[in-house]
């Protein structure tokens, strides 16, 4: 199990940073009325505001202000304002000597999956997968019963340490069976892009989260072939399969989808599979902690996952 950092307590300190792509003003803003509202002090990082062609900032801005964060003892959490590209051109200019001292969750998923599973991978610290601030509703506006409060509020349970269960449908590609153990994973296209780095996923023994946006479904077929072939997805004691969204495809169909291409690539491996968490690049994001331990139940009348 991963080192857990403390769960937030109202009061708290946050930072608002971007690893990577840029963000509009006007969204910084909202984020920070939002965790205000729910309580907590906010630093507005230097990247949340800054601007470099497509970056929040050139590398050794971002990297300066995640440093910062990082060493601030006072900051609890840090919340990365939304993905894009960029986490893995700073990740190797940081230094985690004062986090590994005081841990505190890094919060995000897509480009984040970078820092996250270098985390846990090189300092056996835990984060969270969860929303982010991007995709928050407005401020202020009745969203109560839109699928976005959903995602807003397992994100702020989350950070005070409650998670619901994920209690499925059944879906005729999940396999059989339980399992227990630390969870890992992220975005398939990032994971893929960490092997035979400093910040290589580790599968062994763990259950093993998956998510994607945007690629074509050959692509899904190449980066699942790619885990496979690096051993990534023989020695798995479980795999909790998230949304595969806005999925292209060629003129001449690929012939399968997103899940079956996974489930194909697992067939022979003797471990339970739950396809369709609901987590990732979609319009309910639950939360997730990498490094936690998770509980797998599958039968043919449920589907269970829990922490």
């Amino acid at each position: 199990m991963g080192i857990v950092p403390k769960f937030l307590q109202k009061n708290d300190t946050v930072a608002l940073v971007c690893t990577a792509r840029k963000i509009e003003h006007s969204l910084v803003e909202n984020a920070r009325k939002h965790f205000e509202s729910w309580g907590f002090q906010v630093i507005v990082g230097e990247s949340a505001t800054a601007e470099y062609f497509q970056y929040s900032g050139d590398d050794e801005l971002r990297a300066r202000d995640f440093q910062t964060q990082l060493d601030n003892p006072n900051v609890k959490a840090i919340i990365c304002l939304r993905g894009g590209f960029g986490t893995a051109r700073i990740v190797d200019r940081l230094n985690f000597s004062e986090f590994v001292k005081h841990p505190k969750w890094i919060v995000g998923y897509s480009d984040v999956t970078v820092i996250q599973n270098h985390v846990l991978k090189n300092f056996g610290v835990a984060s969270l997968h969860a929303e982010m601030p991007l995709k928050f509703p407005i401020f202020g506006t009745d969203y109560k019963s839109a699928p976005a409060n959903e995602s807003l509020e397992a994100f702020k349970n989350a950070l005070f340490g409650t998670f619901e269960p994920f209690c499925l449908q059944p879906n005729s590609l999940n396999k059989f069976g339980s399992a227990k153990a630390e969870l890992v994973g992220g975005n398939l296209a990032i994971l893929c892009s960490l092997l035979r780095s400093s910040s290589e996923i580790d599968t062994e023994g763990k259950i093993l989260f998956l998510e994607d946006v945007g690629e074509y479904l050959y692509a899904i077929d190449r980066m699942m072939m790619t885990l496979k072939r690096a051993g990534k997805l023989e020695k798995l004691v479980g795999l909790a399969v998230g949304q595969f969204t806005n999925l292209k495809d060629n003129e001449a169909s690929f012939g399968k989808t997103a899940y079956e291409i996974v489930a194909e690539h697992v067939v022979d491996y003797d471990y339970p599979v739950i396809f369709d968490i609901p987590a990732g690049h979609c319009e309910i994001n639950k939360a997730l902690v990498f490094g936690g331990i998770y509980t797998m139940n599958v039968s043919e009348k449920f589907a269970i996952m829990c922490l």
